[in-house]
């Protein structure tokens, strides 16, 4: 038993990979039943519109690998220790007849489409009427690889929309730096490294800043593009206070010196007092230094109250490096110079920074941001709402549309009947699917019977995520009534 043991515990059994009830399900449905049919939308939420992101990179990890003997024996045993019902007859069948590929069909929105919420994003049917029961079986792991990614993918995309408004009103080159500011810090605040590879991944749709390496990692690995991620030399605290305060200057020399030439480098420097280090160590001590090396110097606070000391910092540099006036009528550090925010920037205080900088005159290309936690982990499945559900089943040679629908539903009326997603008048809608040519629905087959039908390339996702889309999308975000408050319930 012990070496048995030993073999266990593949996190990525599939059949494992599931909630546990799920094993009881088999049995559950009407005599006669052939297909069932269940399709993933974003209910709602603090935002408008969803980007869809991350179902290629679930199909590759998890469908595109069959299960096997060994796979089945053990969840067999899980099952027996769970007191719950185990189905190997029809396991044994999937290993049989398809060589342990689930014989399911997927189709989806293209990703790096942005929709409306309330919209089918992905729909899910079985291929074989003697596998019915394998299209709900899968959904909890198959809902997590679409309502995570996507998620943080629409956040990031909605980050990106207020970083671009405040470009247009401030700076003069809002489309060549856009992608440049906003940096990923969140690998260390998430729950796993599968988290900060699926979350990073998502972010580098929007923007190539990051450090978190596994997300460039995913990115390469699942959507056939390297170097989509970039960063560069950076202080941290201990590299600074292994100094001493009195040779906190010597700290900064040595990291301008050891790593001039490169695009940029950052510089935490708030390990003592910030003024201090920026009025008389930046501006008077290293003033040279910094005017004369080859890499721009990125100052970063990491305390404080964001607006405020921003705009602050900002204004302390221009004191001693002065400032140029651009085509807006907003103030500009000298090109050897920049601001990075990295501590406490989430999507609410992203405007607050703005807001403050802009009422001083300052432009937004003087920052550029770090965001961690808030970015990749102060998420969860219910921030948009996202579900999936079954919405028909074919008994008996007929089709039949299903649905739930609560006396006291809220969101959690689910919609009826296989779907397609059509585009009139230039938004997107969710129809019945005999309603429409299949020549007008914009759901795409991406899988069936363990083949990837059609593979996206990043640099395709990154296109579509650029895409125009009507201002409703993103607009009432900017709002001084918005706050995107990921913390409530579905209800």
């Amino acid at each position: 038993m012990s070496e048995f043991m030993n073999k266990m515990g593949d996190l990525n059994n599939i059949l494992l990979n599931t909630d546990c009830y799920k094993h009881s399900h088999y049995i559950q449905y009407p005599p006669g039943t052939e297909y069932i049919s269940s399709y993933i939308e974003a209910r709602g939420g603090p935002f408008p519109a969803v980007v869809h992101m991350g179902l290629q990179a679930y199909i590759m990890e998890y469908l595109m690998k069959p299960i096997t003997l060994a796979d089945i024996d053990e969840a067999e045993l899980v099952c027996e220790w769970h007191e719950i019902p185990f189905y190997r007859e029809g396991w044994m069948g999937v290993l049989n007849d398809y060589d342990g590929y689930l014989p399911v069909e997927i189709e989806a929105v293209p990703e790096g489409t942005a929709i409306p919420v309330r919209n089918v994003m992905v729909q899910i049917v079985n291929t074989d009427p003697k596998y019915f029961w394998v299209t709900s079986f899968i959904e909890t792991a198959f809902l997590r690889g679409v309502w995570y990614p996507s998620t943080v993918c629409t956040l990031s995309w909605m980050c990106k929309q207020i970083i671009r408004q405040a470009l247009i009103e401030s700076a003069d080159d809002p489309e060549g730096i856009i992608r440049a500011l906003l940096h990923d810090y969140g690998a260390r605040g998430v729950s796993s490294q599968m988290s900060a590879a699926v979350g990073g991944m998502a972010h580098l749709v929007n923007f190539h800043q990051t450090d978190t390496m596994a997300g460039s990692v995913a990115a390469m690995r699942y959507y056939g593009m390297p170097a989509t991620g970039v960063s560069s030399p950076s202080a941290e605290h201990s590299t600074i206070t292994a100094w001493g305060q009195d040779h906190e200057a010597d700290a900064y020399r040595n990291l301008v010196e050891a790593y001039d030439g490169w695009p940029y480098i950052v510089v935490v420097s708030d390990s003592y007092n910030l003024e201090n280090a920026i009025k008389n160590i930046w501006g008077k001590e290293l003033k040279s230094l910094v005017e004369n090396a080859k890499s721009p110097i990125f100052v970063r606070p990491d305390s404080g109250h964001p607006p405020t000391v921003v705009a602050d910092s900002i204004e302390w540099l221009m004191e001693s490096f002065g400032h140029n006036v651009n085509t807006k009528g907003y103030k500009v550090l000298p090109s050897c110079l920049r601001i990075c925010q990295g501590d406490g920037i989430n999507i609410n205080s992203l405007k607050d920074i703005y807001k403050e900088m802009h009422k001083r005159k300052l432009s937004s290309e003087n920052v550029g941001f770090g965001m961690g936690g808030g970015l990749l982990q102060q998420v969860n499945r219910d921030s948009m709402h996202f579900a999936m559900k079954a919405n028909a089943a074919k008994v008996n040679g007929e089709w039949r549309a299903v649905n739930k629908k609560p006396s006291d539903s809220g969101l959690k009326a689910s919609k009826a009947g296989r779907l397609a997603l059509v585009k009139e008048n230039g938004d997107y809608k969710t129809v019945a699917r005999d309603s429409v040519p299949e020549s007008e629905n914009l759901l795409e087959t991406v899988f069936r019977n363990g083949k990837l039908v059609k593979r996206q390339h990043m640099k395709e996702i990154i296109a579509r995520s650029e895409a125009e889309v009507p201002k409703y999308y993103w607009e009432s975000i900017m709002s001084d009534d918005f706050d995107a408050d990921f913390t409530s319930n579905a209800y």
